[in-house]
């Protein structure tokens, strides 16, 4: 009676074992080394095979969703529209996933001083700003530690196109604790502990004739 017992506990846990990698595979997927690399952070509908993938930032994760409405006849409606024709993979809500992925990727890098990440995401123009402000930082001994709690909202309110350049203009609301601290740590600006509301107006452009799917910042205002 115990060797059966035995056997039958063997054969229940073979079963199980089995059904649990059955599932986990269904849910992982198997590699099989042809697998696609991981679309950008502004993706597109086009396959990875059509793009240069060179300099191709990931998407970290699908926590970041927006959507936009646009009336009509606004001249939002005609600027995307015309974006639109010149590049037809774009879409508003894959954009704004992809603006927000890269708004906190480029507020962290300034904070960590990652000048490899800004250079990656920003204009030549905008990234000297950015560089020239972290040197000024180390040269003063300070360092800048920013969180972002959270994107409130982000919200198109340009959109134009330039010859083959497209261009979106985003407007930010997030939640953030930044302070910068000296050398002995101590808080010379800013708040460790206080959550603040920012507002950002950011300007994305890409080249619609180049391969590379991602765009880059290529202004920053405050609002008016």
């Amino acid at each position: 009676m115990g060797n059966s017992f035995n056997l039958f506990e063997i054969i229940l846990f073979a079963m199980v074992a089995a059904i649990l990698i059955y599932r986990l595979r269904s849910v992982l997927g198997k590699r099989t080394g042809h697998e696609q690399r991981r679309p950008g952070v502004f993706s597109s509908r086009e396959s990875e095979s059509e793009r240069d993938t060179d300099n191709v930032i990931t998407l970290p994760d699908s926590r970041y969703s927006a959507t936009t409405e646009v009336a009509a006849d606004s001249p939002l409606a005609a600027g995307l529209a015309q974006i639109k024709i010149a590049d037809p993979s774009f879409d508003e809500p894959g954009f704004l996933k992809g603006a927000q992925v890269a708004f906190e990727m480029i507020i962290t890098a300034f904070a960590n001083g990652d000048g490899k990440t800004l250079n990656t995401l920003l204009s030549s123009d905008v990234y000297q700003d950015f560089a020239n402000a972290i040197r000024q930082r180390e040269l003063s001994h300070q360092t800048q530690e920013t969180t972002l709690v959270g994107i409130d909202t982000a919200e198109i309110l340009e959109a134009e196109m330039k010859n083959s350049t497209a261009q979106v203009t985003v407007k930010f609301v997030s939640e953030q604790i930044k302070a910068t601290v000296d050398e002995n740590d101590e808080v010379v600006d800013g708040d460790r502990q206080s959550v603040i509301t920012v507002t950002d107006i950011w300007t994305f452009s890409r080249d619609t004739r180049s391969n590379n799917p991602n765009w880059k910042l290529v202004a920053t205002r405050s609002p008016s």
